[in-house]
């Protein structure tokens, strides 16, 4: 048997916060879900995307601590084409939400983008230039 990825998970500062800008990017996250302490969602494909908050994280390691410096996960999400790259990245500002890298035509044939969640993971937008 060979390993394989199921699930990704986010460990939240903030869980309504996370939850929301998730929302905001198009899963599909129950109504009521920011107050749980645990909650997981069905992507495309099979996986899953978890969030946990701090306090349930510390109640099975007591040890731990939030991670510091640099990212602590990286999502991409695709869009269908460069037009929305630029739409959900404006979307996302203008919600308050920081933007890290706006909008550009990259080097590897992508229109790219990046916003900071609320626990300042690196999620990018991108789509084909073909596109």
């Amino acid at each position: 048997m060979t390993p394989r990825l199921d699930a990704i998970g986010i460990t939240a500062a903030d869980l309504p916060a996370s939850l929301a800008f998730y929302r905001r990017l198009g899963l599909d996250i129950p109504a009521g879900a920011e107050s749980a302490p645990h909650v997981e969602v069905a992507l495309p494909g099979g996986g899953r995307l978890m969030w946990d908050t701090e306090e349930v994280v510390r109640s099975f390691d007591p040890d731990w601590n939030p991670p510091s410096g640099g990212d602590r996960l990286g999502l991409a999400f695709l869009c269908d084409s460069r037009a929305e790259v630029d739409a959900v990245y404006a979307d996302l500002t203008g919600a308050g939400y920081r933007g890290h890298l706006k909008p550009w035509d990259a080097v590897w044939g992508q229109r790219y983008a990046v916003v900071l969640d609320p626990d300042d993971c690196a999620v990018s937008l991108f789509a084909p230039l073909a596109a």
